[in-house]
C-alpha cells in the first residue's frame, strides 16, 4: 500500500481547495429550505464552487451527473441530484468535493429540514459525533486498523451501525487515493499501516439504524441500507502535522 507524505506547501493547497468545500456546505445549510428541489440545491453549490475560483469535482467523476451527492433519508451515500422536493422533516446529506490548482478536497454533512424528530437528531448526532472523536483521535503511529475501530464503536455504542463497502480514503492531487478506511473493523486492529506525518485522508462515518448492509438503486448511484431506514453521513479531510490530526475542511 502506497500512502503519499505530502510536503506543508501541498498540504496549504489541500487546504484551500478544503475550505472551499467547507464554505460551501455552509452556505447550503443556510439557504436549504422545505419546497427546493435537490436539482436547485445542486445549482446553488456548483455556482458557489465556481465563484470561488474552484471546480466542482464530483462533476463528471465516475459519470456522476451532479457537483453535490444530495443524500435523502434513506440514501446515505451518493444521491443523485433530480427534481424530488425536499418536505419539512426530512434529512438531507450534502456531499462535496472541489478541484483547486491541482488538489482535492472533500467533505460532507447530513442537515435536518426545518424540524425532525428526537430520532432524526440523534442519527445525525452519531454521524458527527463519531466524526470529531476519530479525529481528536488520531496521533502519528496509530494503525488505520485501530481508527476504524474508534469509529465503529462510537456508532455501535450509540445504537447504530456502519454502512458495509464503503469507506473514507486518501486524497491529494486525485480524489480517492490509498488507503481505504473503512468505519468498521476488519480483522485485528494491531495489524496494518500507522498513519504518518503528511498523509491526507478523508474519514466519512456512514451511520444506518437496523443494518449496515448496503444497497445501490437503479440509479447505479444511491446508496441506502437494506432496512430503508433513514441513515446519515458526515466527513472530514485531515491532514497529519506534528503528530496530529489537523482539519482541512473546517469553516
Amino acid at each position: 500500500m502506497a500512502i503519499i507524505l505530502r510536503k506543508p506547501d501541498e498540504i496549504a493547497k489541500l487546504k484551500r481547495a478544503g475550505e472551499i468545500v467547507g464554505h460551501t456546505l455552509q452556505y447550503l445549510q443556510n439557504l436549504v429550505k422545505p419546497g427546493m428541489t435537490l436539482l436547485e440545491i445542486d445549482a446553488l453549490g456548483e455556482a458557489y464552487i465556481r465563484e470561488k475560483g474552484a471546480i466542482p469535482s464530483f462533476k463528471g467523476l465516475y459519470g456522476f451527473t451532479g457537483s453535490v451527492c444530495t443524500s435523502l433519508n434513506a440514501v446515505c451515500i451518493h444521491g443523485v441530484p433530480d427534481n424530488t422536493v425536499i418536505k419539512e422533516g426530512d434529512i438531507l446529506g450534502l456531499d462535496i468535493g472541489t478541484k483547486l490548482d491541482g488538489y482535492f478536497g472533500d467533505a460532507a454533512i447530513t442537515m435536518a429540514v426545518g424540524k425532525v424528530s428526537k430520532e432524526d437528531e440523534a442519527l445525525i448526532a452519531c454521524a458527527k459525533g463519531s466524526l470529531y472523536h476519530a479525529i481528536e483521535s488520531i496521533y502519528a503511529g496509530m494503525r488505520f486498523k485501530e481508527l476504524t475501530q474508534v469509529l465503529e464503536n462510537y456508532i455501535v455504542d450509540a445504537g447504530f451501525v456502519p454502512l458495509r463497502d464503503y469507506c473514507g480514503h486518501g486524497i491529494g492531487t486525485k480524489p480517492h487515493s490509498e488507503p481505504n478506511i473503512p468505519n468498521y473493523l476488519e480483522g485485528k486492529a494491531n495489524q496494518g499501516p500507522k498513519i504518518k506525518n503528511g498523509m491526507v485522508f478523508c474519514l466519512e462515518p456512514m451511520v444506518c439504524q437496523k443494518s449496515g448492509t448496503p444497497m445501490l438503486l437503479e440509479d447505479g448511484w444511491s446508496v441506502l441500507s437494506d432496512d430503508r431506514l433513514k441513515s446519515s453521513h458526515y466527513e472530514h479531510q485531515v491532514a497529519i502535522v506534528d503528530g496530529k490530526a489537523i482539519i482541512l475542511t473546517q469553516v
